[in-house]
């Protein structure tokens, strides 16, 4: 737990329900927007979420522009796209309908209504001091936490290298709405992607050498809404409770995540990303039973408190048994899920992997991560995935 002095916050009005997006065009009023730029997963632009948010701004006469050309991972080039069709349009406003890669896409539009520029020259943590553009965010995966989150992940396509752009008051959407009808058109495989995520942000949390009493306590909670419900959610996305579930614990891990940081798995799934075009939650899905082992002996204690949220472990067993206990259940949430268990699957070459190693100990996570992790061992790790 951090020995020093740590603050905690939620900048992100949270709207949390059954049909909430209704509320939308009174949110975009309450801003002062009559002109809206809408950013939306190209997968959903006839989806019944995107059509019924775009029926209720037009009620309202509030207008907006569509911007659907985004990718999987959002790249620069389509940051500078997009922002200029929002100048364009004369946007007063942002709502983002997506996944991560939509929030952050448009998070970085929002940066550079305000701030101008390039959205590399603000890589690093807070190194843009103007509020952007005011942002709606309607997640339609329970995974990333982008909506709550401080940053955006963007890709500098000329380095092939993930850029994170942070700042913990102005990088997080203003409102987020927790919606089911958003995730009920999820594919199943992304559905499994994006929970294993959101599961990592808490686990990893949870472990940081930066938790803190707030933290570990959102952090809990949240790994036992996702645990509970990521199997039922997978299983049919129209499951209204296991829907909200995975919402509001993806939500809370977010919220933590940026004050405590994460560890190896996210760690390793940036280099994953950024020179394989691996799906950021798929990434981690298949990094997470390897480092979770790999981790347990600097978290012993924690271990045995989380196999007792994944109901892992039987009583009387030692701290040892229990904390494997937890591993193993990781495990086998993955193996439920039908996550591929090596690199290999995922198309990443062997020839990459001492690559792989720099770039993840470069990142220096071991800011964060329970156990130091040197260049070798991160190597290594690859080498039992792969």
């Amino acid at each position: 737990m951090a020995k020093t002095g740590f603050s905690f916050s939620c900048p992100t009005k949270v709207v949390f329900g059954v049909d909430t997006h209704r509320q939308l065009p009174s949110l975009v009023k309450e801003r002062g927007a009559a002109r809206v730029f809408l950013v939306v997963d190209p997968a959903l632009v006839q989806s019944q979420i995107v059509q019924a948010i775009s029926s209720g701004l037009s009620d309202d006469g509030i207008s907006f522009e569509v911007f659907a050309e985004g990718t999987p991972d959002p790249e620069d080039v389509a940051v500078r796209l997009a922002f200029a069709r929002c100048q364009a349009h004369g946007a007063e406003a942002m709502v983002a309908i997506g996944g991560g890669s939509t929030i952050d896409l448009a998070k970085a539009v929002a940066i550079l209504m305000t701030n101008g520029g390039e959205i590399a020259d603000y890589e690093g943590i807070d190194k843009f001091g103007i509020p952007p553009l005011p942002l709606i965010a309607v997640p339609t995966t329970a995974g990333t936490g982008s909506e709550v989150s401080g940053a955006c992940v963007i890709t500098d396509t000329s380095r092939d290298v993930k850029m994170a752009i942070r700042h913990a008051t102005y990088c997080p959407a203003q409102v987020a709405i927790l919606d089911p009808l958003a995730v009920a058109s999820m594919p199943a495989h992304v559905a499994a992607y994006a929970g294993i995520d959101a599961f990592v942000h808490a686990f990893e949390s949870y472990l940081s050498k930066l938790a803190n009493p707030f933290s570990d306590a959102v952090n809990i909670h949240a790994m036992k809404l996702i645990s509970g419900s990521i199997r039922e959610f997978v299983a049919d996305r129209k499951n209204t409770q296991a829907a909200l579930d995975m919402l509001s614990g993806s939500s809370m891990a977010a919220l933590s995540f940026g004050v405590t940081g994460l560890g190896n798995v996210h760690c390793m799934a940036l280099p994953l990303g950024g020179l394989f075009h691996v799906p950021h939650g798929l990434a981690n899905a298949v990094c997470l039973p390897v480092v979770a082992e790999f981790n347990l002996s600097a978290r012993q204690e924690r271990y045995a408190h989380v196999a007792e949220i994944l109901n892992a472990g039987g009583t009387g067993q030692s701290e040892q048994a229990r904390a494997q206990g937890a591993v193993e259940a990781i495990g086998g949430i993955c193996r439920d899920l039908g996550i591929p268990e090596r690199l290999r699957d995922v198309g990443v070459t062997e020839d990459a992997l001492d690559e792989l190693a720099r770039r993840s100990y470069a990142a220096d996570y071991n800011r964060w991560n329970p156990r130091y992790t040197t260049e070798e061992e991160f190597r290594e790790l690859f080498r039992r995935i792969y």
